[in-house]
């Protein structure tokens, strides 16, 4: 396991975290704020980005994506468990993390939300980024960026026609028999996803045929095509 699958394993993350998570970045990344001009959260450009003529994003995207983290909690867009700037000055006798003359000024108390220390909850975010329009990366392992028109919580989803799809694609080669009927029988296989099933669950004859009209490639009939005809 990496770092990345071990990130997997938490249920809640800080902002900082969730970003670079977003962008694809492992967190141990990021650096905090200091006194050499950069006075935020950042991701530090990578030193060998040049070498292959690439220029690396990721600073910028992870800069993109905090802000709009810290954004949507701020408008209550997304839940959180805030923090603030001001709430780590806690001092006795001048000790801490940071004497107080020494701690960067983006640091210094403030109202201003930490991002750092703000927690999410993982499924919040997944929520979140969902109703944003991302549904692949690191929150969504196995998944790919399908099209809204095959997403079923899209609520245009159509059943109907995301089966022809789905049919068209897994049916590339009809093994001999005629490219309806192989696109019927996966749409059997498959009739309870789509809800081409009657009352009592069983195929809907007449639904799948109608379908499979749809995703059939050879409408004029006649015997199958031997491949290279």
């Amino acid at each position: 396991m990496n770092e990345l699958d071990f990130c997997r394993l938490a249920d809640t993350l800080s902002l900082t975290r969730a970003a670079a998570l977003i962008c694809g970045e492992k967190p141990s990344r990021i650096a905090a704020p200091d006194d050499s001009g950069v006075n935020r959260w950042h991701l530090p450009r990578r030193d060998n980005s040049a070498s292959d003529g690439l220029e690396d994003e990721s600073p910028e995207n992870f800069d993109t994506a905090l802000d709009a983290l810290v954004r949507a909690v701020e408008r209550e867009k997304l839940k959180a468990k805030k923090r603030f700037l001001g709430e780590l000055m806690h001092f006795e006798d001048g000790d801490g993390p940071w004497e107080a003359e020494d701690m960067p000024l983006a640091l210094q108390p403030s109202d201003k939300l930490d991002p750092s220390e703000t927690l999410v909850d993982v499924e919040d975010l997944r929520s979140w980024l969902a109703s944003r329009g991302v549904k692949s990366g690191f929150f969504f392992p196995g998944l790919t960026d399908a099209p809204d028109y095959l997403d079923q919580s899209n609520p245009r989803y159509p059943p109907k026609m995301a089966a022809a799809i789905r049919a068209w694609q897994a049916v590339t080669e009809p093994g001999g028999k005629h490219p309806k009927q192989a696109l019927m029988k996966w749409l059997r296989e498959h009739a309870a996803e789509f809800g081409l099933t009657d009352d009592e669950g069983k195929p809907n004859e007449t639904g799948i045929e109608e379908v499979a009209k749809v995703a059939n490639w050879q409408p004029t009939g006649g015997a199958p095509k031997t491949p290279g005809e």
